[in-house]
């Protein structure tokens, strides 16, 4: 059974939670390692999913209510995980009354940000050398 929970990043979930970004965007989408750990996972919530004790999936949460560094191990991939890791980050922006999320998507997850209510805002942009879209979602509190 999979299970989400908002942590610090610290101790043993700082483990798991750079195990799978560096799984996931350092080696497989090939981004900078600089880039990847941009020196603000200290202040941020992060979303861990575990599944029988191994860590499968993560996200995190800025204090401005930026959402990132979605990732998910690729054998647990297409099982719903992505979209727990993101409402669960959104339970934690309700929790602290922020008034929007918002979040920068990867070209390809545009469809699934849509489906959790975002909606695309400004233009294209490029981040490690990625294409990206500007999306929000405003939270009713």
């Amino acid at each position: 059974m999979f299970e989400v929970k908002n942590v610090e990043y610290s101790g043993e979930s700082k483990d798991f939670i750079r195990e799978i970004r560096d799984t996931v965007f350092i080696k497989e989408q090939q981004i900078d390692p600089e880039i990847e750990f941009d020196g603000l996972d200290g202040v941020a919530v992060h979303a861990l999913v575990t599944f029988e004790g191994k860590a499968v999936g993560t996200g995190r949460i800025l204090d401005d209510g930026h959402i990132g560094r979605i990732a998910i191990v690729k054998e647990f991939r297409s099982k719903g995980l992505g979209s727990k890791i993101v409402l669960s980050l959104i339970d934690e922006a309700i929790d602290k009354g922020y008034e929007r999320v918002y979040l920068g998507s990867q070209k390809h997850a545009i469809d699934f940000y849509t489906k959790l209510g975002f909606q695309p805002y400004g233009e294209e942009f490029i981040e490690a050398d990625i294409p990206h879209l500007s999306m929000e979602k405003r939270l009713n509190n």
